[in-house]
């Protein structure tokens, strides 16, 4: 299998190639704007180097990891699509020109273009969104389908924003689709970002709020998310924290922790190795991506129309003003 790689900074060297090289099917090829960068990961994690996106694409990967800072990847995504890969594979959030933590009404439509661009031309496009491969959410995902549940009722979310495309995703795992959204945004700036607190709605008619900062401290839980449905409750914290679930006709609740002498950051990378995995493997079985690109949109959707909202202090109907279009 050949794996294309776009983008060699630390990203792809901390989270990507150690897996990747590991794969005794898989051949590396690297580009990257600064050369010298990719000959490094090449060095340690071999494959070769190429000097140009045409000769990237000129090696026919089965798929090209588009792992650029999420400032720089519409450009390398079009220059891509220009030479129609078999697929691409997109690290989060999908297009965010002025950084994850202040997302704008354009980086949604340049996301949808891209995707627009990529069904077009029959690209098979795929997210990384590795929060869904953590244990909680997994273990979370295996008691809903066990149990009865039922729908989604309300949802609060407290989140850093170095977590905020995930936890939105994660809503949206869960959840499904959100409908209208109602925004605020806060005074004080952390880290060259506002906080931001939503109420929303969702498809299903479910409701809840989400609060987004750069002010919370790293030595806290990064996130907080509890999830209400008609017949119980889950909650989980932090890329480590326990899951804590109070289920269907039970006087009592349960809690899944983790086996200690483990750092969050042992999960963290875990959660790569999953993603990577279970995406070689639909490319392995030629089936769909275990995460669409699709879920990129769906993400900056809902913070375009958070942002709107806040600008024009208004609630905001999000599919019939951002419409997906695909």
């Amino acid at each position: 299998m050949k794996i294309g790689i776009l983008g060699t900074g630390k990203v792809a060297r901390n989270s990507y190639l150690p897996f990747l090289s590991e794969q005794d099917d898989v051949e590396l090829t690297y580009y990257s704007r600064t050369r010298e960068k990719a000959e490094s990961c090449a060095t340690d994690f071999g494959g070769r180097v190429v000097d140009t996106v045409e000769q990237l694409l000129a090696e026919d990967p089965d798929s090209v990891l588009v792992l650029t800072h999420e400032t720089q990847r519409y450009d390398a995504a079009m220059s891509l699509l220009a030479g129609k890969p078999r697929r691409l594979f997109f690290e989060k959030p999908l297009v965010a020109a002025a950084g994850q933590a202040n997302v704008s009404e354009d980086d949604f439509l340049q996301a949808r273009e891209l995707l627009q661009r990529a069904g077009a031309a029959g690209v098979e496009t795929a997210m990384v969104f590795n929060y869904r491969f953590f244990e909680q959410t997994q273990r979370a995902q295996e008691l809903i389908a066990e149990r009865d549940f039922g729908q989604l009722t309300q949802a609060s979310l407290f989140v850093n924003y170095a977590c905020w495309s995930h936890c939105i995703d994660l809503l949206h795992l869960f959840g499904g689709r959100a409908a209208k959204i109602s925004a605020l945004s806060g005074d004080i700036e952390y880290k060259d970002a506002v906080d931001v607190a939503a109420a929303f709605q969702m498809e299903n008619g479910a409701t809840g709020t989400i609060t987004g900062t750069s002010g919370s401290d790293f030595s806290t839980p990064l996130y907080d998310v509890l999830l209400n449905f008609e017949k119980g409750s889950i909650r989980f914290r932090d890329l480590d924290g326990p899951l804590e679930v109070h289920g269907p006709g039970q006087r009592y609740a349960e809690s899944h922790a983790l086996i200690g002498h483990h750092s969050r950051w042992d999960q963290y990378q875990a959660s790569f190795e999953k993603s990577l995995a279970a995406y070689l493997a639909s490319i392995r079985r030629r089936q769909p991506p275990p995460v669409p690109g699709m879920t990129g949109l769906e993400e900056l959707q809902f913070e375009a129309a958070l942002r709107r909202s806040i600008r024009e202090q208004r609630p905001v109907d999000i599919a019939r003003e951002f419409p997906l279009d695909l």
